[in-house]
């Protein structure tokens, strides 16, 4: 069977750290040893890698050898990607305020990614934005994807 082929955006890595959020930290830790004993081939775009890069010490320096410990293939940001990171917002699924979670989405959506994984319920794990994105992908004609949360993932693979 294929690798499935997963999406990280920013919220997956922080939770690792996530002290005040214990069981989605356990979770995003069980998933991050499926990651490192190569059960999924994962994918970060460099809006997550420039997100990363944001975040202050030492949480920083942890998110990194965090990263340092699984293979992933970096996403550069393209123009195709950037259209369709507007489009998400021209169809109201989400806003200008939050064209990087538009950019996440449209960079798993153009590397065929099979699903994005994501603790953002505000922006990115939502009915709308699901629906929305699945309607981009019907109408522009690329792969279905789906958008969960490491906790679905984890049981998906149990």
């Amino acid at each position: 069977m294929q690798k499935l082929k997963v999406y990280l955006d920013t919220s997956v890595i922080s939770h690792l750290l996530q002290e005040d959020a214990p069981e989605k930290m356990a979770d995003t830790r069980q998933l991050w040893e499926m990651f490192k004993n190569g059960k999924c081939d994962v994918y970060l775009s460099t809006v997550t890698l420039e997100e990363v890069s944001d975040c202050p010490e030492p949480k920083k320096s942890k998110m990194y050898d965090y990263l340092e410990q699984i293979n992933y293939t970096p996403i550069r940001i393209t123009d195709d990607m950037s259209d369709i990171a507007q489009q998400i917002i021209d169809m109201g699924i989400l806003t200008k305020k939050s064209f990087d979670d538009c950019q996440h989405i449209a960079a798993a959506i153009i590397y065929g990614c099979d699903c994005i994984i994501s603790w953002n319920f505000k922006h990115i794990v939502n009915i709308k934005t699901i629906r929305g994105v699945r309607a981009i992908t019907n109408l522009k004609g690329y792969k279905p994807i789906e958008i969960l949360n490491p906790s679905v993932l984890l049981e998906s693979e149990g």
